[in-house]
């Protein structure tokens, strides 16, 4: 069992829920956070149950005291908007490439033992193959992508090279309680625009599939990779294993409120991929991954957190 657990981008949407995870699974947790897009409100229910440090990953003074007695890093700390990468490359690259090799070898010089890190589906491209498999050639069309991209790469040379113990996680849409709707993700937004009696903004058709990932499932994995005995540098995707049009969402959270929501397509995002599902036997098998939340359960769980932070507020 891991000493202490250190969350990178602990206070963001994923990692606020990987610290609470930890933390019943009776384990000790240090976030690290900068809090340029994560929020304190986000770690309200732990507390003084873990301990905080703010600061940057890429300042290596910073990673150091985080690294101190680590047995288990989870690096989540990133800018993750694809649309961000597209206006701002070289910060997306210099946090995203640069801070997480500074992390990898902040935990190679404490000896921290694993790190399990965020990737994402980004890094497939326009692959036409489905569902897509960990094999399939990588090709990503967006600076976030290959960014994503950069850090496998790393995550391999560095374990190769140095033994450190690295599993890469290629996070599919992942959804839930806590998402901020300013970040592009359909799903809370969708929420949040049912909420103000608004009109449902569609990019393009509609008909781009995605594979939605809910983020209890996320945590749990996360989990499971820490202990896991699987070759140093593999990455596993996770993901629902489900095909859904960004329509499908729509009439899946208009179903949720009760409401038949007007809809805008307007054109398409630059930098997203069209169709995406994964496969996930790998996880499965390798990890003991098991996807425990559809996509129904998991959209009333998020609307009814949605309803209720919007009373608190």
């Amino acid at each position: 069992m891991a000493d202490i657990c250190l969350v990178t981008g602990g206070a963001g949407f994923i990692g606020s829920h990987l610290v609470e995870g930890l933390l019943n699974a009776g384990r000790r947790a240090r976030v690290l956070d900068d809090f340029s897009s994560g929020s304190r409100k986000n770690l309200e229910s732990v507390g003084e149950k873990i301990e905080l440090i703010e600061g940057d990953i890429r300042d290596a003074g910073t990673l150091a005291d985080a690294m101190r007695g680590v047995e288990v890093v989870y690096h989540e700390a990133a800018l993750s908007r694809v649309q961000r990468s597209i206006e701002t490359p070289l910060e997306v690259h210099e946090v995203n490439c640069t801070g997480t090799l500074k992390v990898f070898l902040a935990a190679r010089d404490a000896g921290v033992r694993r790190v399990v890190f965020a990737s994402s589906s980004s890094v497939y491209g326009e692959s036409e193959r489905l569902p897509k498999e960990e094999s399939d050639p990588c090709v990503p069309i967006s600076p976030y992508g290959a960014s994503k991209l950069s850090g496998e790469v790393y995550a391999r040379a560095v374990s190769r090279v140095f033994g450190l113990e690295t599993v890469g996680l290629r996070y599919f849409n992942v959804y839930g309680p806590r998402q901020n709707p300013a970040y592009a993700a359909v799903i809370p937004a969708f929420i949040e625009r049912v909420m103000e009696s608004k009109e449902l903004l569609i990019d393009g058709d509609g008909e781009q599939t995605r594979d939605f990932t809910y983020v209890g499932d996320v945590v749990s994995v996360n989990l499971l990779a820490a202990e896991a005995e699987v070759e140093a540098g593999s990455v596993f995707n996770i993901a629902g294993g489900r095909r859904t049009s960004v329509n499908q969402v729509a009439d899946l959270v208009s179903a949720a409120f009760g409401v038949e929501a007007k809809r805008v397509h307007g054109e398409p995002r630059r930098g997203d991929i069209k169709q995406s599902v994964a496969d996930i036997t790998a996880a499965r098998e390798q990890l003991g991954y098991r996807v425990e939340v559809d996509l129904e359960s998991g959209l009333r769980r998020t609307v009814e957190w949605f309803k209720e932070n919007r009373k608190a507020r």
